[in-house]
């Protein structure tokens, strides 16, 4: 056996990252027509937020949780691979049942189970880049991840209006029903997530634990660098920590409860969340005070609190990151359609039009990411990582806040490239980064811990937003995409925090 991680070819990594591309193809159907399934099924954009916080919700529970789950797992399918099949069963017949959900609210738990699924299917991936390729060759791993994903949401975010188009499927529906193109386009959808899925999991052979400790223990020798001990959060801040944040939790319920007919619903997330959070701290340190840390939720709690610097530091351009995207894919729908094509009637062939062309434009952002996944390490070579990615998060924002400027929706191309830049680096920069601080034992959980910063601005979106739009905004949902963008260009500049090591 190699002291050290061997490389692998083209043709190994292409395999191992392939399933990507199915993943991809639940997320874009997901983030392009779910609004326009909410809507269709009697949702407006007040209450569009509130519907869309299972997908952050499920991430925030089932990420960790495989993450953690999939470390501690070796059986004949592998280490990380039985949870990329069994999620892509269960991915793909949620997408063949989303669409022909009767009532809104069908709809919305369906989305819960799909993107749970998704979830279990997907979280894996970051950390089997890890588990498998050596650190010179992680950059390239994630930016054929991004490739496929790139690949996969443009051919799934188009397929309503290539059924439309180029199959002449109906885009119109009555009142309470799901245009046919929508439907086909979630059923060839369900279809390839399952066989890119699977293609990876029949292609790909994963390193046995023991070998993975081998090939850390070489490195750090080789390096002359010690394998870190695990440090213990003492009980105390735990519970310091969780009345702190559930009184600050339930100080903001009862605001909002008493202010009901100036505040929005929506906020009841936040102080739920706030209040979750100092739960889960009081019983981990009532768990740490009587000895009782040998349990997947103790591990997992103090690794959050036990992240590496640049973790850290990557976690605050997350969070500031991934706003924008929850917007955007919460609203560009009826801000397009409200505000470029002045229609807010779902039974309309304009409106479905402007739906119909929100789909082209999602196409796009993930279309140029693409390109995007090969300039950006050249940038790279020429500066270094944080400047990439300050210079990418940068043409995002500025591409959403020109919505608010173009009146001629054809225009908005010019936006989504800009989008698609800065997505292509959010999907690579900081997982590049990231990869190279963290235990190969722990790379799963870390990956699900890191998710949380990808989910808790998500959270906050859906808590916010729609109480923005209507309070402050006038029920202009094109301000949620400046707002947004206004948010990534705070991200760029908080890139340039990030300490990478050596």
């Amino acid at each position: 056996m190699h002291k050290t991680k061997p490389q692998l070819n083209f043709w190994q990594i292409w395999n191992m990252c392939f399933g990507f591309l199915g993943i991809q193809f639940g997320f874009a159907l997901q983030n392009s027509n779910v609004s326009r399934i909410f809507e269709a099924l009697g949702a407006d954009y007040s209450n569009l937020a509130i519907l869309w916080v299972a997908a952050p919700i499920t991430g925030l529970i089932v990420q960790p949780i495989i993450g953690y789950m999939s470390d501690n797992t070796w059986n004949r399918l592998g280490r990380r691979r039985p949870y990329f099949l069994w999620g892509a069963i269960a991915a793909s017949l949620s997408l063949f049942i989303m669409p022909n959900s009767p009532t809104l609210w069908l709809a919305a738990g369906m989305l819960w189970v799909m993107d749970a699924s998704i979830n279990v299917s997907m979280e894996p991936f970051r950390a089997f880049v890890g588990d498998m390729l050596p650190k010179k060759q992680r950059a390239m791993g994630y930016a054929k991840q991004t490739f496929f994903i790139g690949v996969g949401a443009v051919v799934a975010s188009a397929l309503p209006w290539m059924m439309t188009n180029w199959f002449d499927i109906s885009n119109v529906a009555p009142a309470g029903m799901i245009p046919d193109s929508v439907k086909f386009s979630f059923y060839a959808g369900g279809s390839i997530f399952f066989v890119a899925v699977l293609w990876t999991v029949l292609s790909t052979k994963e390193y046995s634990p023991e070998q993975l400790e081998a090939f850390e223990e070489a490195l750090a020798a080789e390096q002359k660098t010690p394998i870190e001990a695990q440090v213990t959060r003492a009980s105390s801040k735990y519970i310091k920590g969780g009345v702190i944040y559930s009184v600050i939790g339930l100080a903001l319920y009862f605001i909002i409860s008493s202010n009901m007919q100036h505040l929005n619903k929506n906020l009841y997330i936040l102080a739920g969340g706030l209040a979750a959070f100092g739960v889960c701290q009081l019983i981990a340190g009532y768990l740490a005070k009587n000895g009782s840390t040998s349990n997947g939720f103790s591990e997992v709690m103090n690794d959050l609190f036990a992240m590496p610097q640049a973790m850290r530091q990557l976690a605050v351009v997350q969070f500031f990151s991934w706003f924008p995207l929850f917007s955007m894919w919460i609203y560009t729908n009826s801000a397009v359609t409200s505000y470029h094509y002045a229609s807010t009637d779902v039974t309309s062939a304009i409106y479905n039009e402007g739906a119909d062309w929100v789909s082209i434009l999602m196409a796009t952002y993930n279309g140029v990411s693409i390109f995007a996944a090969i300039i950006i390490p050249i940038v790279v070579r020429f500066s270094n990582l944080q400047f990439a990615h300050l210079i990418n998060l940068s043409l995002g924002g500025l591409g959403f806040i020109s919505f608010i400027f173009i009146k001629d929706p054809a225009w908005l191309v010019l936006s989504m490239v800009g989008v698609g830049f800065a997505w292509a680096s959010i999907l690579s920069v900081p997982y590049a980064i990231l990869s190279n601080v963290l235990p190969a034992k722990k790379m799963g959980v870390y990956m699900g811990i890191f998710n949380f910063f990808i989910v808790i601005p998500q959270i906050l979106a859906a808590s916010i937003l729609g109480f923005l739009i209507t309070k402050v905004f006038d029920n202009q949902p094109v301000y949620a995409l400046v707002l947004g963008g206004g948010s990534m260009l705070i991200a760029g500049v908080m890139t340039l925090r990030v300490k990478i090591p050596e």
